[in-house]
């Protein structure tokens, strides 16, 4: 992000250490162009200070940037509900939202919560040279939705190899899908494979060897 600033004084000099003073950088990092060169007039008439055009490029804040546009989104919705960031690697940055009532935040099957988290992740990548992902949480749902899907996965395909016959959930979302995908991978005697149209997919939980990637095709 590319700050620019004009300075003036007495000479070049001054106004140069006056720009670095506010930008708070070294004169290696600066771009400096002159729009006006000091001139000292007759008997100090006409006297006038030098003009200088400053340029340096700061690095953003991505973790402010996400905050402040969270927060404003939160607070046009009318929630109260505070975002807690944490970048743990260089490429995520972690939002657990926390405060009371956070169900509306989440929505039926975290609907809501997922667009949140994608409207957070145009938003804040929009012009930005550093690019992350966002993860939006609140109630450490996403963990206790993963860790049900998981549960169910299980369930269903002991049925499965139980009745000897092919069963499809509900309509998921490709998260979700794959959370699904990645718990039976080694089940023995199952597979899994995607089926319908967004946002109808859905996942069948087949009996046999029939093993298929999540675009549908076999293997």
């Amino acid at each position: 992000m590319i700050k620019v600033i004009e300075t003036s004084g007495k000479t070049e000099e001054e106004a140069l250490q006056a720009a670095l003073a506010e930008l708070n950088c070294a004169r290696e990092d600066v771009t400096v162009e002159v729009i006006e060169r000091a001139k000292s007039g007759f008997l100090g008439i006409g006297a006038s200070p030098a003009k200088l055009r400053v340029s340096y490029d700061a690095p953003e804040d991505i973790m402010k940037k996400a905050e402040d546009f969270i927060k404003g989104l939160l607070e046009k919705m009318g929630s109260d509900a505070v975002p807690v960031l944490e970048k743990r690697d260089e490429d995520t940055i972690y939002v657990n939202l926390t405060g009371n009532k956070l169900g509306a935040l989440i929505g039926r099957r975290g609907e809501t919560l997922d667009a949140l988290q994608h409207i957070s992740n145009y938003a804040v990548n929009r012009d930005s040279d550093t690019r992350v992902h966002i993860n939006i949480d609140a109630e450490n749902y996403r963990a206790k939705r993963e860790e049900s899907l998981q549960h169910l996965a299980e369930k269903v395909a002991a049925k499965v190899l139980k009745y000897r016959k092919n069963m499809t959930l509900e309509p998921m979302n490709s998260y979700e899908r794959h959370v699904i995908h990645t718990a039976l991978q080694d089940y023995e005697g199952v597979t899994t494979f995607s089926t319908g149209t967004e946002p109808n997919r859905r996942i069948v939980v087949a009996f046999g060897s029939d093993n298929r990637r999540e675009d549908g095709r076999k293997r």
